[in-house]
């Protein structure tokens, strides 16, 4: 028996619940929430739609039905408001992160922590200070969805299937993001060979225009349908698979870093390899530079952030 406890039953959390159910990544999943009655409601919305789709077995719950977990996913906190950068939203759900962490210490067992909520590099500082796990038990969900949608930018330009693309995007969850343009390749070569092969144009002002559309794509959404929640189920659902089946990933999330580029006492997005025991190993990228640069000055501001937010 495989099984799931998802804290908060808002768009986000409700969502990963139904994406893990149409997967049937997980045989038992608790959906937690301080509204007990959205959360069954939730809960009954999604069963009924599970009737020859998956065998997953969907209920409320509270936070004692956290113990046993193989997997737990954060995802309490209120939601990004329009014209909010994802920082504004710290002063809220750094309070609403430690109540989540104290409850959880009284019914937790073992089994991999997941933070989604937002500002997620900070909450997942917290996190893993709060609960005081093992390194790599505790991770965030990071710059996972902005990879996500950096390869869909790419290959939305090079006119190719997003499989032929490699590119990652690290540092914050947030403005001071960086995609690693050293590492692209498309189609197993740079994206200028690509694009001088192909009759496509490529120069530093279409790199400057993909990587601002990245960077406020959350944003963007956020102001045409008021949240988002699909793109990060889909990311979850891609880590808890890897977690709980055991098949190790390589993904961009978040976690408090141990010297990594020099880095300390900071979480931020790095290439990491994910598996049933969470992250096993963060991978350096040779990066140029300015990159390296970049990531610092990434680094840097949410350490500065971690020490004005209490």
């Amino acid at each position: 028996m495989k099984k799931i406890s998802i804290i908060g039953a808002g768009y986000v959390g409700s969502t990963i619940a139904y994406s893990l159910s149409l997967r049937s990544i997980s045989d038992d999943i608790v959906l937690i929430d301080i509204d007990r009655n959205k959360a069954q409601g939730e809960v009954d919305d999604i069963r009924h739609g599970l009737v020859g789709m998956g065998d997953s077995f969907v209920r409320t719950g509270s936070y004692s039905d956290c113990d046993g977990s193989d997997l737990i996913i954060i995802t309490a906190g209120r939601n990004r408001k329009p014209n909010e950068s994802r920082l504004d939203m710290i002063h809220d759900n750094i309070g609403i992160m430690k109540n989540v962490c104290e409850n959880l210490l009284h019914n937790y067992n073992g089994g991999i922590v997941i933070i989604v909520s937002n500002p997620v590099d900070i909450l997942t500082y917290y996190g893993q200070k709060w609960l005081s796990l093992p390194d790599g038990k505790v991770f965030g969900t990071g710059c996972i969805l902005d990879t996500s949608r950096f390869v869909r930018a790419i290959a939305d330009h090079a006119k190719c299937p997003i499989s032929n693309v490699y590119g990652i995007v690290i540092g914050e969850h947030g403005d001071s993001q960086l995609p690693v343009w050293s590492n692209l390749t498309v189609s197993g070569m740079t994206i200028e060979k690509h694009c001088l092969l192909n009759g496509l144009n490529w120069n530093n002002e279409l790199k400057d225009q993909i990587q601002n559309k990245v960077k406020k794509l959350g944003a963007q959404i956020i102001a045409a349908k008021g949240r988002t929640h699909y793109g990060i189920a889909t990311c979850v659902c891609m880590l808890a698979n890897s977690v709980l089946n055991n098949e190790p990933v390589t993904a961009s999330v978040t976690s408090v870093l141990n010297g990594e580029y020099g880095l300390y006492d900071v979480s931020l997005s790095l290439p990491c390899i994910i598996g049933s025991d969470g992250i096993s190993e963060r991978k350096t990228l040779s990066l140029s530079d300015h990159e390296i640069s970049d990531l610092k000055n990434s680094a840097e501001k949410l350490k500065l952030t971690i020490a004005d937010s209490f």
